[in-house]
């Protein structure tokens, strides 16, 4: 049995009815998924650095909502993270990802979170399963 994806407004990332969420918005420009974040203190792995896991959690949704958004319900099948640099504490970043390939089954996708000074944070590729 197929079940669809719905949206209740508490994703983790994204949903606004998650208190405990990040509570990031997305926007497609260009075909491309854009969005801004200033992680906090509750997101540091070691001293003011944040997590990886909150990191890599961004860059997945983005890849994500970049299929979502052009009207590909899609999930995650597979995905691989690098890091190049630390994010600390209060550090603005931003976050994009674009759609690479589109196949009847899966969509390949990529994603980059940088600095306001253009140093990279960390780059993904990911292949996501569609859901249409």
């Amino acid at each position: 049995m197929k079940k669809s994806l719905e949206d209740d407004h508490h994703c983790f990332v994204c949903g606004e009815k998650n208190p405990q969420g990040l509570r990031v918005r997305f926007s497609l420009q260009d075909d491309k998924v854009k969005a801004e974040f200033i992680p906090q203190k509750v997101h540091q792995g070691y001293k003011d650095i944040i997590h990886g896991g909150i990191i890599s959690t961004l860059l997945d949704e983005a890849m994500v909502k970049t299929a979502l958004m052009q009207g590909m319900p899609a999930v995650t099948a597979k995905i691989t993270i690098r890091f190049k640099n630390p994010l600390m504490s209060g550090e603005k970043s931003i976050v994009e990802a674009e759609i690479i390939k589109i196949n009847k089954r899966m969509i390949e996708t990529s994603a980059i979170i940088k600095k306001t000074d253009g140093t990279v944070v960390a780059e993904s590729y990911a292949k996501l399963l569609r859901k249409d």
